[in-house]
């Protein structure tokens, strides 16, 4: 459900702070948005287990939470992952690796969450964080992949940004 109000609220039973519009800082009161963890239709596969997500590469991926953001002036969803393998050093899950987790993650998560709440988001963020970092905070010392995909016919087309 979304309320007429200024912000998007998609509906769950769990639940994570939103970005409101004009960026990433969260404001106290009414300025501040709920949005959803998870959809209905992953809901009971992935939010009453402690399992990891499955991904291409094995790794232990959780999704730490979903953003529904309107600062750029259009919608876009983002799905924000911990993944504690990732790195650039020796034995981390590389970026290269990590983009091919991303587009599957965009595939088995986004595409229901997108059909199940009946959105139209101009672009699907996917993000990996070795460790939980706060929206729009700064952190030199996390390691952080990004994506972006479009949403055509269920399918995620990767937005090269």
């Amino acid at each position: 459900m979304i309320r007429p109000i200024r912000h998007r609220t998609a509906q769950f039973n769990i639940t994570a702070r939103a970005i409101p519009e004009g960026g990433a800082r969260l404001r106290r009161g009414r300025d501040r948005a709920i949005c959803l963890v998870f959809c209905a239709l992953c809901a009971p596969v992935y939010a009453q287990s402690d399992a990891p997500l499955p991904v291409p590469s094995g790794q232990p991926v959780h999704l730490d939470d979903v953003l529904l953001d309107n600062n750029p002036g259009e919608l876009w969803l983002r799905f924000r992952f911990i993944a504690p393998k990732i790195g650039a050093t020796v034995g981390r899950i590389t970026y290269d690796v990590a983009s091919k987790d991303m587009e599957h993650l965009c595939q088995i998560l986004a595409v229901p969450y997108v059909t199940q709440h009946n959105l139209r988001p101009t672009r699907v963020v996917i993000s990996l964080s070795d460790r939980p970092v706060e929206f729009g905070d700064a952190a030199p010392d996390a390691t952080q992949f990004f994506e972006a995909y479009r949403l055509e016919q269920s399918r995620c087309i990767w937005e090269g940004l």
